[in-house]
């Protein structure tokens, strides 16, 4: 529920971010209306679903592969308490909430947990990539931890959306939400 309401809240800011732009334009169309004499009132346009992204299927493939590779190569640091290498997934102002009802982390929070980490191994599976805009993607995927022989809850499945960002030429995970399934 919590990933259908973060992608219906993503989905709405980049339609706010879109209709921002155009109203501008819209203003400057109905200043010169007036001057003309003309009604106020733009024509207006048949509704249109507008693609976020101007990117190609072929780049989108090629980005949807690249964060899958980021986000696994993320986990197996995290799996191996490698804060340095998770650490480099992450832009500076990162937020996390995770499943466990903590609230938001931030990075600095976050690089913390890694070395208290005591997942044994995990399986990700059914990722889904949407571009929000060229510089800007929506991960959805699933992930079952298994936690070591000795812990009382030995997994645990949970729903992952995460926003990742391009920065200096570089994909980084902004923003990350986990919820908890049976």
């Amino acid at each position: 529920m919590r990933i259908i309401c973060c992608s219906v809240a993503l989905a709405l800011a980049a339609s706010a971010l879109g209709q921002q732009a155009a109203k501008p334009a819209a203003a400057s169309q109905e200043a010169g209306a007036k001057q003309s004499g003309a009604s106020a009132t733009p024509a207006k346009k048949p509704a249109s679903n507008p693609q976020p992204s101007s990117l190609s299927p072929d780049e989108q493939k090629k980005i949807a592969d690249l964060l899958e590779s980021k986000i696994r190569d993320a986990w197996e640091a995290f799996k191996n308490k490698n804060k340095q290498a998770y650490a480099d997934f992450l832009t500076d102002d990162f937020m996390a909430v995770e499943e466990d009802g903590g609230g938001e982390r931030t990075k600095m929070k976050v690089l913390r947990e890694v070395g208290e980490s005591n997942v044994y191994s995990y399986k990700l599976q059914l990722f889904r990539t949407d571009a929000i805009v060229p510089d800007a993607v929506l991960v959805t995927y699933e992930n079952v931890i298994e936690f070591p022989p000795k812990v009382g809850s030995r997994f645990e499945k949970i729903f992952v959306s995460e926003i990742w960002v391009k920065r200096n030429g570089k994909w980084k995970s902004w923003r990350y939400q986990a919820t908890k399934v049976k």
